[in-house]
């Protein structure tokens, strides 16, 4: 069980949002924030849409429908959005996908996000390709990764992905430590029937690598639209088995991370810590301050958003910063209090989690 009376505050997390929409206007200055009082500080940028893989909570087995190489942005065009959203407050980006990694000249556009200033840049990735480019993506500028595996059993790991090799993703992870991607986070997106009964192999292996496991409950942003309630392992079940095993006590940051969407648990004989990312049975939506750039230029202010904003087509109007500023800003006004896959009325997002980027 969670030791409270033990519990790591580095600084208790400030709520920074209202139960109550703002009156008034959007605000034409200041902070990127959205009618509840949340301030948006955090862009994840969706490089490409193809994948080199096809996991069974996110794509399809076979055909798959991607974009024309015309209809996705130019690392230029992606650079000039990211200044943009920098110059709003910005203060960190995630390079995501598909698989960012499949992107041709992937590099160059990290060196020209790490110009811009961002706080903090990294990646998340399947690590089928991270072996070979860790060293190129780390000079380029990039400062950690986030890297997928869902399973450390080679059949239950073709089963999961249907491509790739279990191998490859374990030695990416040595290398990515070698050349100084840090912290390495290993992203295991658990599903019932599948992988839940790896809960402590995983833990173990974070324990012993110097690595943080976080486990992610499976979210309704699967191409073949199997998900159900009753395929989620909770992320406080999670908790609970680990602390079986290794008593641990949950820790509370102050900055970044405050708003991260995982919740950190620290060992108590100082072995690491590992998270979990309780999208479903815990929303974290309060504390929300993400927002999303597809691989053609659209803005999402959630990831289980049905509205989007373009502004690829205002990257060419004369007063193209104005004009891409002022859509950013009313995308994030325009932001729900929460992403309601709990109500009623939900309807599923018509674009794949490997469309909007992780």
């Amino acid at each position: 069980m969670i030791i409270n009376s033990s519990i790591i505050r580095l600084n208790e997390p400030k709520v920074r949002h209202s139960n109550k929409p703002a009156a008034g206007e959007m605000p034409n200055s200041g902070p990127l924030i959205d009618r509840w009082g949340r301030i948006h500080s955090d862009l994840r940028i969706s490089i490409t849409d193809r994948c080199n893989l096809r996991c069974v909570y996110c794509m399809p087995e076979e055909g798959v429908p991607t974009l024309a190489r015309q209809d996705v942005l130019k690392l230029e065009e992606i650079a000039e959005i990211a200044s943009i959203s920098f110059d709003l407050g910005v203060k960190s980006v995630r390079i995501t996908g598909g698989e960012p990694l499949v992107r041709k000249g992937v590099e160059t556009l990290i060196s020209m996000l790490n110009d811009v200033g961002f706080e903090d840049l990294s990646m998340t990735t399947n690590g089928m390709y991270l072996e070979s480019m860790a060293e190129k993506l780390k000079s380029a500028g990039l400062k950690r990764v986030n890297i997928s595996i869902d399973s450390l059993d080679e059949q239950k790991f073709a089963s999961i992905r249907r491509r790739g090799d279990l191998a490859k993703v374990l030695n990416a992870i040595r290398a990515a430590k070698s050349v100084g991607l840090s912290p390495i986070k290993v992203n295991v997106v658990l599903m019932k029937g599948q992988n839940e009964n790896e809960i402590l192999d995983f833990a173990r292996y974070g324990r012993e690598n110097g690595v943080i496991v976080r486990f992610i409950e499976f979210m309704p942003l699967d191409a073949s639209g199997q998900w159900s309630q009753e395929k989620i392992v909770p992320a406080d079940s999670v908790v609970e088995t680990i602390n079986e095993c290794w008593p641990t006590v949950p820790v509370f940051s102050e900055g970044l991370a405050n708003s991260a969407p995982a919740k950190t648990y620290r060992y108590l004989d100082g072995k690491g810590e590992f998270g979990v990312v309780a999208s479903m049975t815990a929303p974290f939506c309060g504390d929300c301050n993400r927002l999303r750039l597809t691989s053609d230029g659209a803005f999402r202010n959630c990831l289980f958003s049905i509205e989007e904003t373009h502004v690829r087509q205002l990257l060419s109007a004369p007063d193209s910063r104005k004009q891409v500023e002022r859509a950013i800003r009313e995308c994030v006004w325009g932001k729900k209090m929460g992403h309601g896959t709990d109500e009623p009325g939900f309807v599923r997002p018509n674009r794949t989690i490997s469309m909007v980027g992780g």
